[in-house]
């Protein structure tokens, strides 16, 4: 089975049982909950069969219900069939529908509340206006009413009373990613709440950073693919992969690149599900010109800026983890003096303002730097930078699990950091 979702080419089943080995592997649902289903041109309905292990699930097991309600396979549909079927019954454009028990949308479910989607700027575009469904017995008809209602509002993600969310897409890709993030908007939502305030972007402030993207750069008219430049899209590729499947990074949202030559750099595409991203889809920028027929991350001046002004700087991630966010959207300052570590590989993690990247970028670049490698933008992401890709993804990690560790602190205690004389003493042994 393919490791990527290529929706062109993947038999529905296939796309399936990998989309929801994903969402289990992620722990974004469990061995019996959930269900995935994918509508093909002849109006077939496949799905994911009940009663079967979500963890081991195998592309033999996804059950079809024909458009004449035969079903073909060997096990029996899911029991939520009923409201996958109304769902593309009410909207014809949606052709993929997830439903799970994701956690922090099931505890938006149990408050009956809706996440908000403003609170990292490119989310509200990805799930759009979420809308929520009354509690019905799970597998009736009456549930299927409920939520077909939802989806004929126009909506293409909402949250099911007393039971977790339904997301449809114009495809299984679409679908995940905007599964995928929502449950991040939530679960940023709920661990910025433990320590802080939220705060939310505007529609405006949305609106205006996005016309703020500037031009990406023109066109190479001679590309070569020398042994070291192959060799840093695969190491480009491996990280993506494991920043997503240690949930550090989203199909959504996530950029990384390396420098190879000189200024010269790799970066990750713009628009490609970062799950699915191949050694084919890295972009080459030479000189201020992209590799032909490419487009490289929105976020590409701002990774040459940066590598132009720290000779020393080799690689780069800019990426949204759950726990860093979650100091990012509420302003609450990371204190990363948790343990030795941090404190080493970090030193400190400044905050700056959100769309400082278009009206002030070099306050980006001065604050980067071999000793100081990770800063936070607001309600946007997280910048690591560091000379090996491995030593920059290990950072990102240190400064995750930081965050991690005092978010969860913060239900049993106050936080005692490593004092000044500590910190000291760790200078005077590990930064000679």
């Amino acid at each position: 089975m393919s490791t990527t979702l290529d929706t062109k080419l993947m038999h529905p089943r296939d796309q399936i049982a990998l989309v929801i080995s994903r969402i289990y592997s992620m722990g974004l649902t469990t061995t019996s909950g959930g269900n995935v289903s994918v509508i093909d041109d002849e109006g077939n309905i496949w799905i994911t069969p009940s009663g079967v292990d979500k963890g081991s699930l195998r592309p033999a097991d996804i059950m079809c219900v024909q458009n004449d309600g035969s079903i073909t396979g060997k096990h029996k549909p899911s029991s939520e069939f009923p409201f996958h079927k109304a769902i593309y019954k009410k909207r014809p454009d949606i052709k993929a529908v997830i439903h799970a028990h994701s956690p922090a949308l099931v505890s938006f479910s149990i408050v009956r509340s809706i996440p908000n989607t403003n609170i990292i700027y490119q989310a509200k575009k990805v799930c759009g206006d979420i809308g929520y469904a009354p509690y019905a017995l799970p597998g009736s008809e009456m549930l299927g009413d409920k939520i077909a209602v939802e989806f004929a509002k126009g909506f293409s993600a909402i949250i099911m009373e007393n039971h977790g969310t339904v997301v449809g897409g114009s495809d299984l890709s679409d679908a995940f990613q905007r599964f995928e993030t929502l449950e991040f908007c939530a679960r940023t939502q709920i661990y910025g709440s433990q320590f802080g305030k939220p705060r939310f972007l505007s529609d405006d402030m949305i609106e205006e950073h996005n016309a703020q993207m500037q031009a990406e750069f023109p066109e190479m008219t001679e590309v070569s693919y020398p042994s070291l430049e192959r060799e840093k899209r695969s190491e480009i590729c491996n990280i993506v992969k494991r920043a997503c499947q240690h949930g550090l990074m989203k199909s959504s949202y996530g950029t990384v690149s390396a420098r190879w030559k000189g200024n010269d750099f790799l970066i990750t595409p713009n628009g490609v599900p970062r799950w699915d991203l191949k050694e084919e889809d890295i972009v080459q920028v030479k000189d201020g010109y992209r590799e032909p027929g490419k487009h490289p991350s929105l976020t590409a001046e701002l990774h040459q800026e940066i590598y132009a002004r720290n000779p020393q700087i080799n690689s780069i991630i800019l990426t949204q983890s759950p726990y860093l966010m979650a100091f990012a959207v509420t302003g609450v300052d990371i204190n990363v003096r948790t343990i030795p570590e941090s404190w080493i590989f970090l030193k400190d993690m400044p905050q700056l303002e959100f769309g400082v990247q278009f009206s002030n970028p070099a306050d980006i670049v001065n604050r980067l730097s071999k000793d100081k490698p990770a800063l936070l933008l607001q309600n946007e992401c997280v910048i690591v930078v560091g000379d090996k890709l491995l030593q920059t993804f290990d950072y990102l990690e240190v400064a995750e699990f930081s965050a991690k560790s005092i978010v969860m602190s913060s239900s049993i205690g106050s936080m005692v950091p490593i004092n000044d004389e500590q910190t000291e003493e760790l200078r005077k042994a590990f930064l000679k």
